[in-house]
């Protein structure tokens, strides 16, 4: 039988500190993660050996460290919560989580933070739980490294794989999620970091926004969502260098923006997405250094969207460039590569001399009539595009680019 519990003796500075190990597994005396818990001290490491450990409703509610040995299941058997943790400086690592209750009342967790400070979730895998992480009223949490999918088949029926709802500066870094209503869902969040995550094949958005300010994700890879990410509802967010590829559908988007200001969008890549980026009462955006290639429409933007500005953006092989609903225009388009220009630059200062209209006669009327893209390849669309981007008389005449770039931006 080993000790029940080890104490370690390491001297910080002038003063000690008292930490111990509590060993769980059946070769220990404490045989379920339960009893561990409770055995254990504030500032203890709970060392969980490999096995199944059937067990939902586990409690965390002093300071200490839960660490799996050779990656140990916990399996909730679809019964409630599986661990809430409600105390400060709570490191969970190297477990399965698997199997939390299914319940629209209790939003039910694999893992969930509640009001606490310096948390950290690494390296764990989350198998078919409702919520996989869910962390509430929490600030300076870190959630990375984490393998999370699950088996949503409908939206009504299925949670988020990271859940964030009234917290602040928390860091979600290198989560590979799929299979959830939405991969990632800040609600109330300031301050946020999302960086270098994988959020693909969820039902909704791979990362969604609501109500949250100044947050930031960058380097992050949302294919194959229902849309890649949607942003609704706040100000000050900056996106830079993510792909938004294959968000493929009737109603799909690489980004949906809605009621947005103030935020910024540089250097991402929006590839083979129906709408690259919609835009929807959005103002003074700026968007700039963006590759949008072999996209349905690779901008779609609402006339109540105004004050925005597109810059050295490449526009390559996109069934529509640009599309609107208005003859109205409030945005400024300037300096950027279109591969359907065909102007000419006598001065040979890398600008046409002749402005661009990105907007087709042809898409104003799919804007209005979708059954008419049955006529997308015509000869007629043609004509009637070729006779309205020298005589505009539907098309939007202050949507321009007034120097269009000879040269794709590098």
């Amino acid at each position: 039988m080993f000790p029940l519990r080890t104490i370690l003796i390491i001297p910080i500075m002038s003063t000690a500190l008292w930490a111990g190990q509590v060993q769980v597994g059946s070769d220990y005396h404490y045989i379920t993660v339960s009893e561990g818990l409770e055995a254990s001290l504030s500032g203890d490491t709970v060392l969980v050996h490999p096995g199944t450990y059937v067990e939902s409703g586990l409690i965390i509610s002093h300071t200490l460290t839960l660490l799996g040995i050779d990656n140990p299941i916990i399996d909730g058997n679809h019964s409630g919560e599986i661990l809430t943790v409600t105390a400060d400086d709570v490191r969970i690592e190297g477990f399965t989580f698997k199997g939390s209750g299914l319940s629209h009342l209790e939003e039910n967790a694999a893992v969930r933070f509640e009001e606490t400070r310096g948390g950290r979730v690494s390296d764990n895998t989350f198998e078919d739980n409702f919520f996989a992480v869910y962390i509430s009223k929490s600030e300076k949490c870190i959630i990375e490294n984490n393998r999370i999918s699950g088996l949503a088949k409908t939206e009504s029926r299925s949670g988020n794989g990271i859940h964030l709802w009234y917290c602040k500066d928390i860091t979600i870094e290198e989560n590979y999620i799929e299979g959830h209503r939405d991969g990632i869902y800040l609600e109330f969040v300031e301050q946020c970091v999302v960086t270098h995550n994988h959020s693909t094949k969820n039902l909704r958005y791979g990362l969604h926004f609501m109500f949250s300010n100044h947050n930031e994700y960058n380097n992050n890879q949302f294919d194959k969502n229902g849309a890649g990410v949607a942003v609704m509802y706040s100000r000050h967010v900056d996106m830079h260098n993510n792909v938004f590829a294959d968000n493929w559908g009737s109603s799909a988007y690489g980004l949906l923006l809605k009621d947005i200001y103030d935020s910024n969008i540089t250097d991402n890549q929006f590839n083979r997405n129906t709408v690259g980026l919609y835009s929807e009462a959005c103002n003074r955006i700026q968007v700039e250094g963006n590759n949008f290639e072999n996209n349905g429409w690779a901008v779609k933007i609402m006339a109540n969207s105004m004050d925005n500005v597109f810059t050295h953006n490449n526009f390559l092989a996109n069934t529509f460039d640009i599309a609107t609903n208005s003859r109205q225009n409030f945005n400024a388009f300037n300096q950027n590569y279109w591969n359907r220009y065909r102007g000419y630059d006598l001065d040979k200062d890398g600008i046409g001399d002749v402005p661009f209209r990105p907007v087709k006669l042809f898409s104003l009327l799919t804007e209005k009539n979708e059954p008419t893209l049955m006529l997308m390849r015509s000869i007629f669309v043609e004509i009637m595009d070729l006779a309205e981007s020298y005589i505009p008389i539907l098309t939007p005449a202050t949507l321009i680019d007034a120097e269009p770039l000879m040269r794709i931006n590098p």
